[in-house]
């Protein structure tokens, strides 16, 4: 490619980046323009061309990538201190180029109008009103376990295998859809990734690729996690970037499925969560609270946490700031705390309906 279009190219980056900057005080705009248009024929396109194939193409796509990547490095190493310039405008334009496809073709949701204004519900909520969900969501919760568990002591097994959760996971959608028909999810293109093992010891149950709008499992998960994060990856898939609002819709699709073990798996999801911020506001409350939570589903919270103890490494916490700053520079100011505005959504949704 000539020089004068390769810096053409990379300068391009400079205005996308203005772009974005411009975009973030027009949230009605991408979501009326990008988020419920061009968007929804793009993911539609991408289910069609790649969710029929039984393995990711996206982690196909990274690895062919990283190969050629390498490949370059090593057949132009002498190139980079002869023709300095050169090299930069090729790595220049390679940037502004991905950078352009990973918003087109995704990244742009996270400019999107906030969730909570979208449903009309607030943002915020008090003590009194987290104490009370909870127990609600707690005698929800512990009567599902009943129904499934030999006893109130015993963990919950899933009855089916991943693969099986995956072709579960359109009938909560579904039902939510008949309330907000933009959370039709067809078709679907979930799966595991190639890189569970890597995926593991980096910390992450799951991840969208952006490039071909294919769910990424960590494969090796307990299966008792599958049926949310299958859910929250799917909620990224319709166009909720922010990680708070894809975990609040992946539990309500969840929730809403007509599988019982979906149920299970949704509910106490988010009942760990408010569980979490009773903690952090009321510690004092917390033990009385959490001695009313069946044995069974804290089992189920050991089970997950033990999982992931075991694969802890010294450079996790480097993936973990890395992942925090990608969210902090994508419009998530709080960063990964924001996983935690879960709950906010979830007492306001609510409110006083029967769970």
């Amino acid at each position: 490619m000539p020089k004068n279009k390769k810096l053409i190219i990379t300068l391009f980056l400079i205005v996308q980046v203005l772009i974005i900057q411009v975009l973030k005080h027009f949230p009605q705009f991408v979501e009326k323009f990008y988020s419920n248009g061009l968007y929804v024929f793009i993911s539609k396109l991408m289910h069609y061309a790649f969710g029929w194939i039984p393995f990711s193409i996206g982690d196909l796509f990274y690895t062919l990538a990283s190969v050629y990547l390498i490949r370059w490095l090593i057949l132009n190493r002498k190139r980079i201190i002869k023709d300095t310039f050169n090299w930069i405008l090729d790595i220049g334009a390679v940037v502004s180029l991905a950078y352009f496809a990973f918003h087109m073709l995704w990244a742009y949701n996270y400019y999107r109008q906030p969730l909570s204004k979208s449903l009309n519900v607030e943002a915020e909520y008090t003590t009194e009103q987290l104490l009370d969900f909870t127990k609600r969501l707690i005698e929800k919760s512990n009567s599902i376990h009943d129904q499934i568990a030999l006893n109130d002591s015993t963990k919950v097994d899933m009855p089916f295998t991943k693969s099986e959760v995956f072709d579960k996971i359109q009938n909560g959608y579904a039902k939510l859809s008949g309330k907000y028909p933009h959370l039709d999810y067809q078709p679907k293109s979930i799966k595991k990734s190639i890189y569970s093992t890597a995926l593991t010891y980096m910390g992450f149950s799951g991840y969208l690729n952006p490039f071909t709008n294919e769910g990424q499992v960590n494969g090796l998960i307990p299966t008792y996690k599958f049926p949310t994060t299958a859910c929250h990856e799917a909620a990224h898939q319709l166009g909720y970037a922010a990680e708070n609002e894809a975990n609040f819709i992946g539990s309500l699709a969840a929730i809403n499925n007509d599988d019982i073990y979906f149920k299970y798996s949704g509910y106490t999801f988010a009942l760990r969560y408010c569980l979490v911020e009773i903690y952090k506001r009321d510690a004092e409350a917390y033990p009385t609270i959490l001695e009313t939570v069946n044995k069974g589903i804290l089992k189920n919270y050991q089970e997950v946490q033990s999982f992931w103890k075991s694969y802890e490494t010294p450079i996790e916490p480097v993936f973990e700031k890395t992942f925090d700053n990608f969210l902090k520079a994508n419009n998530q100011s709080a960063g990964m705390k924001s996983y935690s505005y879960v709950v906010a959504l979830l007492v306001n949704y609510y409110g006083h309906k029967a769970l």
